[in-house]
């Protein structure tokens, strides 16, 4: 059994959250509710749950508040929120999972399966990233990358181009180094949209931090610091153009 704390503001949503892990997760043991971040602080020290369904919107401080003043973080974490583009970008950034309210049962059924076959060591740094991303002034920002083996934290200035393999990505980073990812270019062009990164092909989306020299050509190509050459469509030329000539 997995002993659970199911933090949350509205009653409700804890009640009903219950009942879902209850009828469809027997595995999952609820051993606390809490209403406020205070009270989910002193819960998850005392009761010391192996997974917590946190909320991030709260009155007395937010889901992210709450894992920032724990002294340490031994659990697994599943977030739930009503439709908050920016956090769940967050979220997704760090490769955490999350639930949208009202919480449909079969995400609720992938989610807590996801949980329990990928108990990984790496969760601490999954929440520094994703800690990062709520908070921007933190510089050295990273992603977490899923691949076949876990997680693989990458500092987004490593990355140089990312390709599109049907289902799958592959990231090209510095020192000829390649990293197979099971999301799709559309995800990842999402999740790096502030950063200085394009989509130049249908295939391929680029750093532009990274690129040494653009041909000119029916569509043209450009040529990155790895000394790959990537192809332009003739739909993104102008709006490359436009970045490069005026970055800011």
């Amino acid at each position: 059994m997995i002993d659970t704390i199911i933090v949350d503001d509205e009653p409700y949503c804890c009640e009903m959250l219950s009942l879902l892990l209850e009828k469809h997760c027997p595995e999952v043991n609820v051993v606390g509710t809490c209403a406020t971040g205070m009270q989910a602080i002193d819960e998850i020290q005392k009761r010391k749950p192996k997974l917590v369904f946190l909320d991030i919107e709260m009155p007395d401080m937010s889901g992210f508040d709450v894992l920032q003043k724990l002294p340490e973080i031994n659990f697994q974490i599943i977030f739930a929120t009503s439709y908050d583009q920016y956090a769940i970008k967050a979220i997704k950034f760090s490769a955490l999972d999350y639930l949208l309210k009202p919480i449909d049962e079969e995400e609720l059924k992938e989610a807590v399966k996801r949980t329990i076959q990928n108990l990984l060591p790496s969760l601490s740094q999954q929440l520094e990233i994703l800690l990062q991303k709520i908070r921007p002034t933190l510089v050295n920002s990273k992603i977490a990358l899923p691949t076949t083996e876990g997680l693989q934290m990458v500092p987004m200035d490593t990355i140089i181009s990312c390709s599109s393999d049907s289902n799958y990505t592959i990231f090209s980073l510095k020192g000829k180094q390649k990293i197979v990812v099971s999301r799709t270019l559309k995800e990842i062009e999402e999740l790096l949209d502030e950063y200085s990164f394009i989509r130049v092909h249908h295939s391929y989306l680029v750093n532009l931090d990274e690129v040494k020299k653009y041909i000119r050509g029916e569509g043209g190509y450009l040529l990155m610091s790895d000394g790959s050459s990537i192809d332009v469509s003739r739909s993104k030329k102008e709006f490359l153009l436009k970045k490069l000539l005026y970055p800011r």
